[in-house]
């Protein structure tokens, strides 16, 4: 068990207005003001995530710095001026960052050519996550965590912060006045400063209830703007919006694929998760839905996609067929499938296409 004491003192200046407060409330300050502050922590055992948790004012930063000082960070400096990414060690090559941003659920290409004051709140916080992680070498521990974003994206924010730093061989230590992301951050230990108690844990993230309707397309301008490649949806497309805590989070759509020789064929047309909600397989789940759905009414359900995530899970899961492996052409298949999927893709693009088994 490690003992941990330490006075926070501040210089009391005089001023006209604190000596009035002084009168108002009977307050005799010395030259110093002195709170003192004694923790008991110990952290002698394997551990990769773990939180300092408790309210404003109890000593959290202040104990942070004692223990991770050399790990500590609170913000970084941004120049506003040019894309975020650019920002970023130079030494850490594009393909790293682009990666990080995406295990944590940043996923959106067209967003990270902005200034990182373009940004909302939530996609800020992941961007500083990022960074601290990719620029300290073991261990970070990263102060005022989930402080300035909403409630709802600070735990799909926490989630996808621990699932990648497991990932990782590194140490992260969150420092967060706030309790209602533990579960989510899963972390090996907690320190409540407001107990002085440090307790281990082993949990698994709350469920999230996610709820799909039909729709029409006039809720597709909730979502076009995050779609990485254009804001149009065509004129026939069948429209799904997905829900969790009562907001919209996920659009999918689909419209029909003629083709030669296969029936009664539907192909996906568009699939946006809201970018403070990306992360925890949402696309992923609106897409299942959609292929579930028509497959049990008879149809044939195509899907052709670029995306590095969808298509990992997609080569994994029992309910997809790769139709045409990961390649900017058809590979001299002949097959008038591939051809057609095909047509639907940019020549540019690396994209896979797959099939809708319902296994």
């Amino acid at each position: 068990m490690q003992s941990i004491k330490f006075l926070k003192k501040t210089d009391y200046i005089s001023t006209f207005r604190t000596e009035q407060i002084c009168g108002m409330f009977d307050l005799n300050p010395e030259k110093k003001l002195i709170k003192e502050f004694n923790f008991d922590i110990d952290l002698n055992f394997d551990w990769q995530i773990g939180i300092i948790v408790g309210t404003s004012g109890t000593g959290k930063t202040s104990l942070a710095k004692k223990l991770f000082k050399d790990s500590y960070v609170r913000n970084h400096k941004w120049q506003n001026n040019t894309a975020f990414v650019n920002e970023f060690d130079q030494s850490i090559n594009i393909k790293e960052i682009t990666k990080c941003l995406a295990n944590v659920g940043f996923s959106s290409p067209p967003l990270w050519l902005l200034p990182y004051s373009s940004l909302s709140t939530g996609q800020q916080f992941r961007v500083d996550i990022v960074r601290s992680l990719l620029e300290n070498k073991n261990t970070v521990c990263f102060d005022e965590f989930t402080s300035v974003v909403d409630r709802d994206v600070a735990k799909i924010g926490s989630h996808c912060v621990q699932k990648f730093v497991r990932k990782t061989n590194k140490k992260f230590i969150a420092v967060s006045c706030h309790y209602d992301i533990i579960d989510w951050l899963q972390p090996d230990w907690v320190f409540d400063v407001n107990k002085n108690q440090i307790s281990r844990r082993s949990v698994r993230r709350p469920k999230i209830e996610f709820k799909i309707y039909s729709t029409n397309r006039e809720n597709w301008r909730l979502f076009k703007n995050f779609h990485y490649l254009n804001t149009s949806i065509h004129k026939g497309a069948q429209c799904f919006i997905g829900y969790i805590w009562n907001k919209p989070v996920a659009f999918g759509s689909i419209i029909n694929f003629p083709h030669p020789k296969i029936k009664n064929a539907k192909r996906e047309h568009r699939i946006v998760t809201l970018p403070d909600y990306q992360g925890i397989g949402l696309g992923n789940r609106i897409s299942d839905f959609i292929g579930k759905y028509y497959t049990e009414k008879g149809f044939n359900y195509y899907s052709t996609t670029s995306q590095p995530a969808m298509i990992y899970y997609r080569n994994k899961s029992l309910n997809w067929a790769l139709v045409r492996n990961l390649s900017h052409t058809s590979n001299n298949n002949k097959s008038s499938t591939i051809k057609q999927l095909k047509k639907t893709s940019s020549s540019n693009r690396l994209t896979a296409s797959f099939k809708y088994i319902n296994k």
